[in-house]
């Protein structure tokens, strides 16, 4: 099995990374085969809405940093998404390369019952706030879920951590890390 994770927190190792890497990190143990970029050391753009990957090409045009990480997702079997919140909403790094997505869809994709070029994919997404408030955000993975899913994510799971700010790993509660490794297990199965 390959697993792709992408870690869009600009500040490494910290709380959405340590439960990203969790994840992958027992999915090692159990044979996958592991590839992790961490967005934020990468040099990219965002969707240009060129529409180059529906009109002349299969795939994304643009050629960057993120061309391959785009084969990279597009070749595994399941992903790791994990992101702090900011302003309410993944960081810039991931919502980038959640936009460039886009290019896995085909070009009827609007009325294609089967409109993504992606395949099926298993999905772990892992958020992270500081604030402690549950219902504060709650609204983001159900909306990232719903594109996902378009685009051939066909089972998916959240780890959602509330009340954790930037201070340090030893932040992240114990029982995430056993919902990271529960997560693991069920990619694997």
């Amino acid at each position: 099995m390959k697993i792709v994770t992408l870690l869009g927190s600009p500040r490494s190792n910290k709380n959405s990374a340590t439960i990203a890497n969790r994840v992958t990190a027992t999915t090692a143990q159990l044979g996958a085969e592991v590839h992790t970029y961490e967005l934020n050391r990468l040099s990219y753009r965002g969707c240009q809405g060129c529409y180059a990957c529906k009109k002349t090409s299969d795939h994304c045009v643009l050629n960057d940093d993120l061309t391959e990480v785009l084969s990279a997702v597009q070749d595994a079997d399941a992903v790791v998404l994990a992101s702090p919140v900011y302003y309410g909403d993944v960081t810039a790094q991931l919502k980038g390369f959640i936009d460039r997505c886009y290019s896995f869809l085909k070009p009827d994709y609007l009325t294609n019952p089967d409109p993504s070029r992606l395949g099926p994919k298993k999905l772990v997404f892992v958020l992270t706030q500081g604030n402690p408030d549950e219902e504060s955000f709650s609204d983001i993975f159900p909306r990232y879920d719903g594109f996902l899913k378009w685009m051939g994510v066909t089972e998916s799971r959240l780890i959602r951590v509330c009340g954790v700010g930037p201070a340090s790993v030893d932040a992240v509660p114990k029982n995430f890390l056993q919902q990271a490794d529960a997560s693991a297990r069920a990619l694997m199965s």
